[in-house]
């Protein structure tokens, strides 16, 4: 099958997935969940595993062949050689789900070689939906969006002491962004140009990055590493000798070349 139809069929396909999971995870949203904490002081919820199983099942009953990874199931990577797998992050912003908060989405992505080809993010508590094809644009709820033009006043997310460390040429029209707990939302947020850029920490995994990278990307923007590359998926990093990432830019044109000046110059905390 060509590669542009592949790619067209698996949005489909995880579109659907993701609205489905989005609507098993809203009829938990503010009805006091169970809640566990997973290793690393990260929470986890009965809507997360529940929407979890519904995109594994969904997704994986419909490409049998295909590989999995997900922040809520056995990660396969080491033990899978398949090219063509799902990303996924079941509820992206939990901490946020469990406050009552709104800014929360279901992260589905079709990563081959290493390159997400598909994404997906559904925020059903906001009733927003983003999706993006390699060559096709970024759209929210079917229209095209794009970054924040580079002649407007920039608000910039991430640690305040990051944003102080940016040329002073620049420091007049920035503001800081509020805090917006799911990484896969801020990064949307940039992809339609509420704000022009954040500043991603360290220990970031491949489901909170995946499909909101290619969302990125294909709305002009991009999710770049200290030295400038783009992200790989599925793979180890051999600075860290497991699957998390380092410290990365979200954002567009100048502006993303000097916070990544700044990402390459200082060690997160």
């Amino acid at each position: 099958m060509p590669a542009n139809r592949q790619n067209r069929e698996d949005l489909e396909l995880i579109r659907e997935a993701a609205e489905g999971a989005g609507r098993i995870a809203l009829s938990y949203f503010k009805q006091a969940p169970q809640i566990w904490m997973k290793t690393g002081n990260s929470p986890v919820t009965e809507a997360d595993l529940a929407a979890d199983k519904y995109l594994k099942d969904m997704l994986l009953t419909a490409r049998p062949d295909y590989g999995w990874i997900s922040e809520e199931t056995l990660d396969e990577r080491v033990a899978s050689s398949r090219q063509r797998f799902f990303v996924v992050d079941p509820i992206d912003g939990t901490r946020a789900f469990i406050e009552g908060q709104d800014v929360w989405c279901v992260s589905v992505a079709v990563v081959e070689n290493g390159r997400p080809v598909a994404g997906v993010l559904d925020c059903p508590a906001r009733e927003e939906i983003f999706t993006a094809l390699p060559g096709f644009g970024a759209e929210q709820n079917g229209s095209a969006i794009h970054v924040q033009a580079e002649n407007q006043p920039f608000k910039i997310a991430g640690p305040g002491a990051f944003l102080k460390r940016l040329p002073e040429r620049f420091l007049a029209s920035i503001e800081h962004a509020p805090y917006v707990a799911s990484l896969a939302y801020r990064i949307a947020m940039v992809a339609r140009g509420d704000i022009a850029g954040t500043f991603v920490r360290p220990n970031s995994h491949d489901w909170d990055l995946a499909a909101a990278d290619l969302i990125l990307s294909e709305a002009g923007g991009n999710v770049l590493t200290a030295d400038g590359k783009p992200l790989a998926y599925g793979l180890r990093n051999t600075s860290t000798g497991d699957y998390r990432h380092e410290g990365l830019v979200a954002a567009s044109g100048l502006l993303m070349d000097n916070m990544l000046a700044v990402v390459a110059e200082t060690a997160f905390g």
